[in-house]
């Protein structure tokens, strides 16, 4: 798979089912699908995009998701990157990346002021992926994580500012 090869989407619902697929794939392969995530994976309608959220889809020639990513609204002006999963067979083709830089649109398109996610810092690509678009390493601003397994918390920084 190259960047050729794939097209990045906006949600419809035919495409439901794919995001929780591809987000309890990642999940389970290298955490545990908690119960927030079950929660928003069943329904990202009422958690995502109707509080003004974005989902996104890598959609591959064969018109087959190989990637997601969403942009949940926390706050006026305040979102996070989160539910980020592409395929296996689609790692290291460039979809994250294709994935990020939509989203990052989509953050530019609402005029929000922050936007945030939260990881772990097993996840090394990801976390390059995160810094070369740039998000920065921050303190978590409180205590713990809606997700037990997040370790990392960073805010996107396009000036490079700290």
């Amino acid at each position: 798979m190259n960047a050729a090869s794939f097209r990045i989407v906006d949600y419809a619902p035919r495409w439901r089912g794919d995001f929780a697929r591809l987000n309890i794939e990642w999940l389970e392969r290298w955490f545990t699908v908690e119960p927030i995530d079950r929660e928003v994976l069943g329904d990202p309608e009422t958690h995502i995009l109707a509080p003004g959220g974005h989902v996104l889809f890598a959609i591959d020639e064969h018109d087959r998701v190989v990637g997601t990513v969403a942009l949940k609204c926390e706050s006026a002006g305040v979102y996070e990157v989160t539910k980020m999963a592409v395929a296996p067979e689609a790692r290291g083709a460039g979809v994250g990346r294709a994935l990020m830089q939509g989203l990052l649109d989509a953050f530019r398109a609402r005029d929000g002021r922050e936007l945030f996610l939260e990881s772990n810092s097993s996840l090394g690509p990801a976390l390059a992926l995160y810094e070369s678009v740039g998000f920065r390493h921050h303190p978590a601003p409180r205590p713990g994580s809606h997700y037990a397994r997040a370790d990392v918390y960073m805010v996107w920084e396009p000036d490079g500012g700290g």
